[in-house]
């Protein structure tokens, strides 16, 4: 098989993402960590920052981005869609379990759907792009509360909660405790919140700055999604989640 890469430009490109991720190092730890020559990183280096890509500050001197990197920043953001990024490992998250696969964000104190994979079993949970509900219903309504900014959790915390089954997770102590076990364990299962003998489970997407910007779920009623197969559910939605998270830059 033909390989069609330029090595000079593959550690180029690998110095650049290295000064995005660790900003402020000079030539000789830039030089150590990418594996380089002093001589042959400062080649590099000198080339990316006359292209705008790094700026050189030249009273430590070390590195960091420079403007034209904003731009492609700018570009990627408006051109990669989390729906559009999702696509693929919701159909293969669901395609392994054959049950419901979405992702979540928070609006306001509300969690929206904005993406889906459909179960071809006749009898599924059922959820249309758009749905909206409360952020302490649900798994991923819970997963998108326990890494929601502190104010954002008190209002909901504080706030009257209306139960829509009885599983609903209306007092104020049992939430309180289900977001810190997220925040412990970094997923949830939800039993029977929204939807009487439905169970869900939830894991969060983080981007580059290490916010949690959505969550990722399989659901599906508890005569599947039993006992035994919670584990192998929790390992797949735990997994695509990670996978997501790395392709929005989440070390």
């Amino acid at each position: 098989m033909a390989n069609y890469t330029i090595d000079s430009v593959e550690e180029a490109i690998g110095l650049l993402l290295l000064v995005a991720r660790v900003p402020g190092l000079g030539v000789t730890e830039l030089a150590q960590r990418s594996g380089n020559t002093k001589a042959r990183a400062f080649r590099m280096l000198h080339t990316l920052e006359k292209s705008g890509l790094l700026f050189r500050d030249n009273d430590a001197p070390t590195y960091s981005l420079g403007y034209n990197a904003l731009y492609l920043g700018v570009a990627a953001e408006g051109q990669i869609s989390l729906a559009r990024l999702a696509k693929n490992h919701l159909r293969e998250v669901g395609i392994a379990c054959n049950e419901n696969v979405q992702i979540r964000i928070r609006d306001g104190h509300e969690s929206v759907c904005i993406a889906r994979w459909e179960s071809t079993h006749h009898i599924r949970v059922q959820t249309e792009l758009g749905n909206r509900r409360p952020l302490y219903v649900g798994a991923s309504g819970k997963i998108l509360l326990a890494f929601a900014p502190e104010e954002v959790r008190e209002h909901v915390l504080n706030s009257e909660r209306v139960s829509y089954t009885g599983s609903t997770l209306v007092s104020r102590q049992s939430l309180r405790q289900s977001v810190n076990r997220i925040l412990r364990i970094g997923y949830t299962v939800s039993y029977g919140e929204m939807s009487v003998d439905a169970v869900a489970i939830a894991a969060p997407i983080f981007n580059a700055n290490a916010d949690v910007v959505a969550a990722i779920s399989i659901a599906g009623p508890s005569s599947r999604i039993t006992e035994e197969e919670v584990p192998k559910m929790i390992a797949l939605v735990v997994k695509a989640a990670q996978e997501l998270s790395a392709h929005l830059g989440y070390l």
